[in-house]
């Protein structure tokens, strides 16, 4: 468990080295937005685009960040995930955390251990599950819709989290193609010291379900891989 948690720790720190020393470059403000019938028309164009009522009907979800070291398979419909960190096996149950168990680990764990292994595996899901689904989040509880109009004239999708998950209060614009499809966001969030920060959402799939998932972002010079994502009924 210690080294899991050393080598998540050196690699939170080379991912944000790596994204300040390119994102100065590009550090912006957050932009202005109006919020309304016409952010909520455009959040919707988004939905409609990715096959919104497929991901809704979605059971299971699968997939895999950190080049394979945190695997993932949520049970959408029952609010429990299976998540594998390295050698060490945990089930979330996302309705009742307090019921999450460690399943399987390599070695005996005390009770403060594996609360702080449920602890781990609950944050690394809300953030990596974001990766994959974040633009079918846009109308969850507590998130703002703004519509900000950009220099070349086409409009983006500004949200904002107020609550709920790991770090309430994070902003991402969305940047869509002329049919809403979402190409890329711009991110003002507690992690990164820099605004405006982009990362692209590429290789999208059209799983068994229907529903559309990301496979790869390019952030900076990082490329984040989702690994073999499934998405079934």
């Amino acid at each position: 468990m210690r080294r899991f948690f050393k080598w998540t720790g050196i690699v939170v720190v080379v991912i944000l080295i790596a994204i300040v020393t390119w994102g100065f470059i590009a550090n912006e403000a957050l932009p202005e937005g109006k919020a309304g019938q016409e952010a909520d028309a455009l959040a919707m164009k988004m939905l409609t685009s990715l096959n919104y009522s497929k991901y809704q009907n979605s059971r299971c979800i699968e997939w895999s960040f950190k080049n394979g070291a945190n695997h993932y398979k949520w049970d959408k419909k029952l609010g429990k995930v299976t998540v594998t960190l390295e050698d060490t096996k945990i089930h979330l149950n996302l309705n009742a955390p307090k019921k999450s168990e460690v399943l399987d680990a390599s070695t005996s764990l005390s009770k403060e251990e594996k609360t702080a292994l449920i602890n781990k595996a609950l944050e690394n899901f809300n953030n990596d599950s974001f990766w994959l689904v974040a633009p079918y989040k846009v109308f969850d509880n507590g998130v703002t819709r703004k519509v900000v109009s950009l220099d070349s004239g086409e409009k983006a999708l500004l949200i904002t989290y107020n609550s709920g998950g790991t770090t309430p209060g994070d902003s991402y614009l969305w940047l869509l193609n002329d049919n809403g499809f979402p190409n890329a966001f711009k991110m003002w969030v507690k992690i990164i010291p820099i605004g405006g920060v982009k990362a692209t959402w590429d290789d999208w799939q059209v799983m068994d379900s229907g529903a559309f998932l990301p496979k790869t972002h390019q952030l900076g010079p990082i490329t984040l891989n989702m690994g073999d994502i499934k998405a079934y009924n």
